[in-house]
């Protein structure tokens, strides 16, 4: 077995969307899935809505070789893999020392939360226009920005839990963002809200949006028409 590949704080994730293929083996898809699954790995699986993708599987793991090995079983189970990204848990920049509870939320998350089964994500990067380059201002007033961000979406505090991962380098924007919402719309009401504030409405630029439902493996299979 090759070294583990492993961040030096926090876990690699990634999102994995699928569509099954004419030879998906419903027992070998389930078991994929419940062998990444221990006290340090995690899948977090989500029935889609739409074309884009039929299945998403959330993988967050000590060790990216994991994360090749869940991907390779699941290919050799007869899923087709459509599109992926790629990130790692981090703490933010501009609060770099939180509580202990709040550090290990953000580094170790343990998903899906109870009683939040609508499911979005999608990933975002920080504008560097000529004069809207988030990257040129000083360091104090991208944080009273991001303060302010934060503050709108404490509104939301129980309806909804925001997983941010960082992805700067890794895949094509700077960061992951994911939603488990009590109810799909307020999958639309806390993004609208956001997108308000002058972090997102100055600065941000979004990627595709993936929207479905957090369900076990089984009953998303059932679901997604491999029987």
């Amino acid at each position: 077995m090759p070294d583990p590949s492993s961040p030096s704080l926090g876990l690699a994730v990634a999102h994995l969307f699928w569509k099954p293929g004419p030879l998906a083996e419903r027992e070998a898809v389930a078991e994929a899935v419940h062998s990444v699954a221990s006290e340090t790995d995690q899948v977090i699986v989500a029935a889609m809505l739409g074309h884009k993708a039929d299945l998403a599987t959330m993988v967050l793991s000590s060790d990216q070789w994991r994360i090749r090995r869940f991907q390779t079983t699941m290919t050799e189970a007869g899923m087709e893999l459509v599109d992926s990204y790629l990130s790692f848990t981090e703490l933010s920049e501009y609060n770099p020392d939180p509580p202990e509870e709040l550090r290990s939320a953000r580094l170790y998350p343990r998903l899906p939360p109870e009683g939040k089964p609508a499911f979005c994500f999608y990933p975002m990067s920080k504008r560097r226009n000529v004069e809207q380059n988030w990257f040129s201002l000083e360091f104090d007033r991208r944080k009273e920005l991001m303060y302010e961000h934060g503050m709108s979406g404490r509104r939301f505090s129980g309806r909804v839990l925001q997983v941010v991962t960082g992805s700067t380098g890794v895949d094509d924007h700077e960061w992951g963002v994911t939603l488990f919402c009590e109810h799909p719309d307020d999958v639309k009401e806390v993004v609208y809200t956001l997108r308000f504030d002058e972090a997102s409405a100055v600065y941000a630029e979004f990627g595709t949006f993936y929207v479905g439902m957090v369900a076990d493996i089984d009953s998303a299979l059932d679901e997604i028409g491999v029987r």
